[in-house]
């Protein structure tokens, strides 16, 4: 069938942004936990009925990227049984997810007797069973050991999911009332979604709205191959290190081999170092969105960052590599680290195709997740995710980087949410929050600064904090001449007087009430030679105090 004119695909493209915004405004106001209607830890997306990415709103990179990834998995689950009114549910990141907290929701949307769309929803959950709260478990040397494993499963049928398999979820689950809620909304926004994309398509009629899906594809495959094509031909080595896997293997490589030729990328990671006994592994999907991602980072912003997009790349990995670890390998930190470190990888080395593009790096996660009692809600536990102090983003050819943004993976899609609504939520006490001076990685243009915090604990009795994470070692990499950021420092500050420095991976850390913890983030990478710095913005950041 012919596409409809040109002024009917931008509406259509419009249109389709605007229902996944709508549909994460709705998660946004239904949610139950923190860690997604404060830090906003989720995303959405359009596929069409092959699983092709439509359209994606601004939520979290790393995530969007792999979701395709869940739609194909449900379609080799359930082929042509698949029927108008279900809900599928997985997570299993052999099996179309990227790791376990990531649960994923998909609902087939339908139209003149046929599939035409997905409605897919992806959120973080604050807690997904296994060894440790809070879902990640950097002692993990299996899958099996880092929480509930949910293959592609029916959940629901005629748009009502199954209450005996809602419960056997969040029963498995240390915070059953919030997976449950958030699972709940996750449903909800999907079907938000179905009914928009219903209305589109009783209006345009599917024949014509699946026509306009293959040519805004193919406007966008042609957009980024048009700047592709004017970077410069070559083949380059990128590389990116992560501190360690908590068990004694330091300094693992990740290596992106780029080569450009004309209007198209080749991305081969088979270099990387092998897969680790620890969690820094990747799934493919995690690996591959990482790759899509970085790219996407290089385009302009008014590309649409769909399926057609993403063409141009062809990506080659080797199962066995920390980027891509064999099945049932432990791989719950790869949507930080190690995709943080793919992206700086495929970043510095098309830094030598389009320097004026590049950016320093954008600083890693170093999360902290405390289980505890508060005393003004003594009938449940509360299990909290440390996004405050949020590392620098990377300056760049246009200016410095923002500080506080977060990480590669996110690109400040992840948000720290209010002080002042953390302490009402937890028994928190945010003494200090402000910008770290001086963790920057200086440059042309500088990096953005780190956060600094300073969180005293108000619990009823002790607690206890795992950490999972990266970048102690190894600050946000400088681009094209910058300095590095400078990297993570977290100290916990007891209340008896003595003090030792977290590690990015440790489990069981025994809190009390009146620890402090003293988060000191890493700040972005510089981008060119330093010497180039105008010296009235170092004066300017004198003054401010940044330096």
């Amino acid at each position: 069938m012919t596409a409809p004119d040109p002024v009917t695909l931008s509406v259509l493209d419009n249109r389709f942004r605007a229902i996944v915004e709508e549909m994460g405004e709705a998660m946004l106001r239904t949610t139950y936990s923190q860690i997604l209607n404060s830090s906003r830890d989720f995303s959405i997306a359009l596929c069409d009925a092959a699983g092709r990415l439509v359209a994606q709103a601004d939520h979290i990179p790393v995530h969007v990227g792999a979701m395709p990834f869940a739609v194909e998995a449900v379609v080799q689950a359930f082929g042509d049984g698949v029927r108008e009114g279900d809900i599928y549910l997985l997570n299993d990141p052999y099996h179309g997810g990227s790791h376990l907290p990531d649960l994923t929701a998909i609902v087939p949307v339908f139209a003149e007797g046929r599939l035409v769309f997905w409605s897919v929803v992806r959120a973080h959950h604050t807690d997904i069973g296994g060894a440790t709260h809070g879902g990640y478990n950097p002692a993990a040397t299996e899958i099996w050991q880092e929480g509930l494993r949910v293959p592609p499963i029916l959940l629901g049928q005629g748009r009502v999911p199954r209450e005996d398999l809602v419960r056997m979820i969040a029963t498995n689950t240390r915070l059953p009332r919030e997976v449950r809620g958030d699972l709940m909304a996750m449903i909800g926004a999907a079907h938000l979604g179905e009914r928009r994309l219903l209305a589109v398509l009783h209006k345009h009629g599917a024949g014509p709205t699946v026509a306009a899906v293959d040519a805004i594809l193919d406007l966008s495959e042609v957009h980024a191959r048009r700047i592709v094509a004017t970077w410069t031909d070559g083949e380059w080595l990128g590389e990116a290190f992560l501190d360690d896997d908590g068990f004694g293997t330091n300094d693992i490589a990740i290596r992106a081999r780029v080569t450009k030729r004309g209007d198209s990328l080749r991305v081969d990671l088979t270099e990387s170092a092998p897969q680790t006994p620890g969690f820094v592994n990747s799934s493919y999907p995690n690996m591959a969105s990482a790759v899509r991602m970085a790219f996407a980072f290089l385009l302009d912003p008014e590309v649409a960052k769909n399926d057609g997009c993403f063409r141009p790349v062809e990506i080659v990995a080797k199962e066995g590599t920390v980027v891509w670890a064999r099945e049932g390998s432990p791989v719950t930190m790869c949507t930080s680290h190690c995709s943080n470190e793919i992206v700086e990888a495929v970043v510095k080395a098309l830094a030598n195709a389009c320097p004026d593009r590049a950016m320093g790096g954008w600083g890693r996660r170093f999360r902290v997740a405390i289980k505890g009692r508060d005393a003004r809600r003594p009938d449940r536990s509360f299990v909290w995710h440390l996004f405050h102090a949020r590392p620098g983003g990377g300056g760049s050819s246009k200016g410095d980087g923002w500080s506080t943004a977060g990480e590669w993976h996110s690109a400040g899609g992840l948000k720290f949410g209010s002080v002042e609504m953390a302490e009402a939520r937890f028994p928190l006490f945010f003494a200090k929050h402000e910008f770290r001076p001086g963790s920057a990685g200086d440059g042309t243009f500088r990096g953005g600064l780190g956060g600094e915090l300073e969180l005293r604990l108000e619990t009823d009795g002790p607690a206890v904090a795992n950490t999972a994470g990266d970048g102690v070692r190894h600050g946000a990499a400088g681009m094209l001449g910058g300095r590095d950021g400078a990297p993570h420092h977290y100290t916990l500050n007891r209340a008896d007087g003595t003090a030792r420095d977290l590690r990015t991976k440790e489990v069981g850390i025994p809190l009390a009430s009146g620890d402090v913890l003293h988060v000191r983030a890493g700040g972005g990478g510089g981008w060119g030679p330093p010497e180039n710095r105008d010296p009235a913005a170092r004066a300017r950041d004198a003054e401010e105090g940044l330096l």
